[in-house]
């Protein structure tokens, strides 16, 4: 296809795809999937080669979320059977480190539900890095705490984290119409305030609530303006006890074309498969590799991933490489660039990938982005992507292990 071998060498040099390009990605058919796979695997081994990032999540504050987002199993009225505690002890979020960073994770994302941290929070989150980076030497450390007051971004970066997250999760334009306690532009200002601090900056997106093609590419051009290191793409989880229970409008062929469009207009970015790549991707995860370069491993904030053994399985099966930690994770022009993490050894990109979406506000489970289904909830103008097969309500698991319960997590 003259499309796809245009975008391979705009992936190559860098160059932005024009947004029609992009579209065309998400309106390939079935039989032209594996081409798209193969395209966008070339960029990602360009810039990537076969290694895989793996992340770990630490969820240091679980459930009773003031704010409304409509996708998240946190949220303020969610009926969501999950389970729920307040701060973390430092001694207690490290030991849930140690046990992603013994099963292969080069990054621990330490998330806290909530509309955004206190400066006692900050105190709290800046104790648990430090014993995080005293008991593990070269961990990369994400927060992952919502939206940021001034300095405290700065604080943050002193007390040693290497990264910020905080998603997107949909266009601006429709943004209103998945949550109301917070705005786009709030967000926004969060990411770049990490930025300004010299935090390697993680925001991404999240899709599944039938949102159009054009909303899709809206978040990930203004992700792609926005220049964080590191892209995390969630994909819908609909809890029972959410407004989108019912919204189960992927298939595992949706979920690779988003995927390669997000790596044809951040070629040269750290692409994660974040929350609900085993609900949703199912079977076909390790193709998904050949587009993402970084994923979490085991569990996730109030869901579980699938066993961590089997993810480390799937990569070597697949013909891939975990990523050590003394291997740099971004290209060495974003590298010499950038600072924060993933720039350099020991640093690296940022989390936002839980079931959640992406950190305090707004991060929760299933992530975000907006719809515009039949029948109307959520946003948008297009008809829902419709399902291949039944939805799959038998592979959401309520996370029950781990953080916060005397059970050993998975990793």
């Amino acid at each position: 296809m003259d499309l796809l071998n245009t975008l391979v060498d705009k992936g190559l040099r860098r160059e932005l795809p024009t947004r029609e390009e992009a579209l065309a990605v998400l309106a390939t058919t079935d039989d032209e999937l594996l081409d798209v796979v193969a395209a966008a695997g070339k960029v990602r081994r360009h810039w990537f080669g076969r290694r895989v990032k793996l992340n770990y999540l630490v969820n240091l504050k679980s459930g009773l979320c003031p704010e409304d987002c409509s996708y998240c199993s946190q949220r303020l009225g969610s009926k969501a059977d999950i389970l729920k505690y307040t701060w973390l002890k430092p001694d207690e979020a490290s030991k849930a480190a140690a046990a992603g960073l013994a099963g292969g994770a080069k990054r621990v994302c330490l998330v806290a539900s909530g509309r955004g941290p206190t400066d006692r929070d900050v105190d709290r989150v800046s104790e648990t890095i430090k014993a995080i980076k005293e008991q593990n030497e070269g961990v990369e450390v994400c927060a992952c705490l919502g939206l940021l007051s001034d300095g405290q971004a700065e604080r943050l970066r002193e007390a040693g984290a290497d990264a910020y997250n905080h998603n997107l999760n949909t266009s601006e334009g429709t943004y209103g119409e998945i949550t109301t306690t917070h705005t786009y532009a709030d967000r926004v200002d969060t990411v770049q305030k990490a930025h300004a601090a010299g935090l390697s900056a993680c925001s991404g997106l999240i899709a599944g609530m039938g949102e159009s093609d054009e909303d899709l590419v809206d978040v990930v051009y203004s992700l792609r303006e926005l220049d964080p290191d590191s892209v995390p793409v969630n994909f819908l989880i609909p809890f029972e006890g959410t407004p989108l229970a019912k919204e189960w409008n992927l298939t595992p062929q949706r979920c690779l074309r988003i995927l390669a469009m997000v790596r044809f207009v951040c070629p040269d970015v750290e692409v994660r498969i974040a929350g609900g790549r085993e609900v949703h991707l199912r079977s076909m995860q390790p193709l998904a590799l050949h587009l993402a370069n970084s994923i979490f491993l085991g569990d996730y904030l109030t869901s579980e991933g699938q066993a961590g053994k089997a993810d480390l399985e799937m990569i070597a099966d697949a013909g891939f490489e975990v990523e050590g930690a003394d291997q740099v994770t971004l290209p060495e022009h974003r590298a010499q660039a950038g600072g924060g993490c993933g720039s350099h050894a020991g640093a690296g990109g940022g989390c936002g990938s839980h079931e959640d979406a992406g950190a305090g506000c707004g991060s929760h489970e299933g992530g975000g982005v907006c719809g515009s289904h039949e029948g109307g909830s959520v946003c948008g103008t297009a008809a829902a992507v419709p399902a291949a097969t039944e939805p799959r309500t038998d592979l959401v698991a309520v996370r029950r292990r781990g953080a916060g319960t005397d059970l050993a997590p998975n990793a």
